[in-house]
């Protein structure tokens, strides 16, 4: 009897006087809609230019073509939602202030403004795209957001800006020519997921993000893939880093993390940055063709890593630490492109332990100089002696069942078109300065 009387009871609380209303384009029509409208109106937009800056205070959808375009003309937010239940759908926002300290966004959604949809819009040349600034389960979705080519890159805004939102959902956006994609900063119970990032410092950025989940997500060609900083509890799952310049994925600060089915490949540095990050679990994730494969340093402890694919790292990996850190777990250990092998029992496990770093990497990595002598018969007779009498090895990573096969992740065609420009890219030079004071390059 209640499932049957649910829709009634929805239906009566809907807004009997809801209209839709056809707004034309034209200096100020677009305010004057939203002052005399009812709380349930749709209103609809032609093509045409609206002047911004614009306050929705009711619970409105705004909609309409491409064509319609709201310009903010240089002054503060384009548009500011203050109220539950809005939906702003299907149009262009452009023309955001240019103060980073007020946040100037296309579209900001602040506090006690919940529910709020973004979908289908294009979100063009603001500072920020959007600013989800307080309101709880906001979605974010299928918007184009491209942003300012500032001069240094600090100074331009973020795709989307998510503070102090629970529930945010940004999904299936293109998000290109900002500072940070998705910079979420002290908030928790976000999802964030099948979004394309582009020309870009860091694609997502945590700060002090608890309980959420990047899922799905595609980095090329950015500064930095995913930086998880300050942050516990968070799912980093089936995404793709290609080509990114500094990390594919950093944990700096992160704890009880669920790093799976990634895959990072063609970073110029490193593929994983583990810095003073505990109790993460790290498998099925591809680490490929990186300056260095992973680099794990500041105390980290308690993590398991297995069943992790490290493949042609110029620097499978770099540890800087004393202790004997143990790579595998329940028999299941990594695969290593470098490491030769057998496996005579046919059980897809090697028969031999791998060591990636001997004592010589640790002297390198200290005194950068003795790179002169690497082929020089002292340090080769150094090698071999350690490899023969392995009691004599410093502290450092261990892999006691390292696995013969690798796990595959395929890239849609599309995407490997853009990893493979990107690559070219690089290999010319041809990318931005930038401040390196936040990418944890330690």
């Amino acid at each position: 009897m209640l499932n049957r009387l649910v829709p009634i009871l929805m239906l009566l609380a809907a807004p009997l006087w809801a209209a839709e209303v056809q707004v034309m384009p034209g200096q100020g029509t677009l305010q004057n809609a939203i002052a005399g409208a009812s709380p349930g109106d749709v209103l609809r937009l032609s093509d045409g230019t609206y002047a911004g800056a614009l306050v929705i205070d009711k619970s409105l959808t705004l909609t309409g073509p491409a064509g319609a375009v709201i310009d903010g003309e240089g002054q503060g937010s384009v548009i500011t939602v203050t109220a539950d239940d809005v939906v702003i759908r299907g149009v262009t926002v452009t023309g955001s202030g240019l103060l980073n300290a007020e946040i100037d966004s296309g579209i900001k959604i602040v506090k006690g403004a919940d529910r709020a949809v973004i979908e289908g819009n294009q979100i063009v040349g603001n500072l920020h795209g959007v600013d989800v600034h307080g309101g709880l389960d906001s979605v974010v979705r299928g918007n184009t957001i491209v942003g300012l080519r500032l001069e240094r890159m600090n100074d331009r805004g973020n795709g989307v800006y998510v503070w102090n939102a629970p529930g945010t959902v940004v999904e299936d956006n293109d998000i290109s020519d900002g500072r940070d994609g998705i910079f979420s900063n002290a908030s928790r119970k976000g999802i964030y997921r099948n979004n394309l990032f582009r020309d870009l410092r860091f694609a997502v950025h945590y700060m002090y993000t608890n309980d959420s989940e990047v899922t799905g997500n595609v980095s090329v060609g950015n500064h930095l893939g995913y930086a998880i900083m300050f942050s516990n509890r968070v799912v980093v799952k089936d995404n793709l880093s290609l080509g990114d310049r500094e990390h594919g994925v950093m944990l700096n600060y992160a704890n009880n993390a669920d790093v799976s089915g990634n895959l990072v490949r063609g970073g110029t540095n490193k593929c994983l940055f583990i810095y003073n990050a505990h109790k993460n679990l790290i498998y099925d994730n591809r680490f490929e063709g990186c300056g260095i494969g992973i680099h794990f340093t500041a105390g980290s402890e308690r993590n398991v890593l297995t069943g992790n694919a490290f493949i042609t790292n110029r620097e499978q990996v770099k540890y800087v630490g004393t202790k004997h850190v143990e790579w595998s777990f329940e028999g299941r250990g990594n695969h290593w492109s470098d490491h030769p092998g057998f496996d005579l029992n046919g059980d897809g496990i090697a028969d031999g332990v791998f060591r990636p770093n001997d004592l010589m990497d640790h002297i390198l990595w200290s005194q950068p100089a003795a790179a002169l002598l690497t082929g020089s018969p002292a340090v080769q007779l150094v090698r071999w002696s350690q490899k023969s009498f392995p009691a004599t090895l410093p502290g450092g990573v261990l892999d006691s069942h390292p696995m013969m096969a690798a796990r595959a992740i395929a890239v849609p065609p599309a995407i490997a078109a853009m990893e493979e420009a990107v690559a070219g890219r690089w290999a010319e030079g041809n990318y931005d300065d930038i401040d390196t004071e936040h990418l944890g390059s330690h």
